[in-house]
Order: structure tokens, then C-alpha cells, then sequence
């Protein structure tokens, strides 16, 4: 296998990463050998060709294509245009207000707050209709004053989005 790209960071171990479009990033630490990378590539080829496999096969029975990289750029951009300045309005329309939003490219979950109320959100959510992502922005800024699930937490929710379980369920599409 030649069709990867390595980048080096200040990690320890080395892994293999597969991205939405199916192209292989090998992280690896910053002083490791251009021979060892691929010593971990050859010891894992299998394993990397599998995830491929795997991943596409994932993507094709939810009824999705793989993304391209310029499509995920795309969504990139208009998630950096789109979700802040919705956050800008549900923050208005709440009084709540985080001290950053952030777009990333997170897989496994749609939005996060940090402790410190940093917001982030997966440029994936605009994958989805804008009721679904309204949903997240106001669960996330529902977590600047309710760090948990509770009763309290989904009756603020309810309180701006009356109809927030049928915007959950888009998102189980």
C-alpha cells in the first residue's frame, strides 16, 4: 500500500486513520523513521484495506455515498458560514452565550460543550435539514447551564423548540 499520507505530532504511537473519502492518514510521532511508518504499513495493510471495506460498505447501507474531499471542504465552509450565526440567535433568543464555536470534523457525535462553554460542531451536521441542526445548537447551549440529561435540561430545550423530539428523530435518519 503507497496511498497514505503521514502526519507527525507530538503523539506517542503510531495509527492509521481512514478518512470519510476512504484515503489513509497514518499519524505518527514526530522523530518516527519514513522506515518504520512503513514497516506499521505493510504489518497492517490488511487491517487498513478492511476499515476501507468496512467504512464504504457502512456508508453505502445507510443510503449514503462517501464524500469526496471536495465536498467535505464544501461542507466545511458553509457549516463555518451556517452554524455560528444560528448560534448567535439561539444565544440571543436564550441569554446563554458560549465562549467559542468551533466546527470540527467529529464523527461520533454532532456538537459537544466544554467545560469552559466552547461549543462544537461537526461541519456533518449539514448533512441534515435545518431543524435538526437548530435541535443540537439548542441541546449544546442547553448544556452551558445543565451539564446533564435531566428533566430540567429537555424543558429548556422545550421551551425553544416545543417540537424537539420529531428534530431528534431526523437526526436518527
Amino acid at each position: 500500500m503507497t496511498d497514505f499520507t503521514v502526519i507527525y505530532s507530538k503523539r506517542r504511537t503510531i495509527c492509521a486513520e481512514i478518512g470519510p473519502d476512504g484515503s489513509v492518514k497514518i499519524r505518527a510521532p514526530q522523530n518516527m523513521r519514513k522506515r518504520d511508518i512503513q514497516e506499521f504499513v505493510r504489518m497492517n495493510e490488511a487491517r487498513i484495506v478492511r476499515a476501507r471495506q468496512k467504512q464504504a460498505a457502512r456508508a453505502q447501507e445507510a443510503g449514503r455515498k462517501t464524500l469526496t474531499a471536495e465536498e467535505i471542504a464544501q461542507l466545511k465552509e458553509k457549516a463555518r458560514d451556517f452554524i455560528p450565526a444560528r448560534v448567535k440567535y439561539f444565544s440571543e433568543q436564550m441569554g446563554l452565550f458560549p465562549s467559542a464555536v468551533k466546527i470540527s470534523s467529529a464523527v461520533r457525535r454532532f456538537g459537544s460543550c466544554s467545560a469552559k462553554n466552547s461549543l462544537n460542531f461537526s461541519y456533518r451536521l449539514m448533512l441534515y435539514p435545518q431543524e435538526a441542526v437548530d435541535y443540537v445548537i439548542v441541546h449544546e447551549l442547553a448544556h452551558i447551564v445543565h451539564r446533564n440529561h435531566g428533566k430540567e435540561f429537555y424543558a429548556l430545550i422545550s421551551r425553544y423548540l416545543p417540537d424537539y423530539k420529531q428534530r431528534i428523530a431526523l437526526l436518527r435518519r
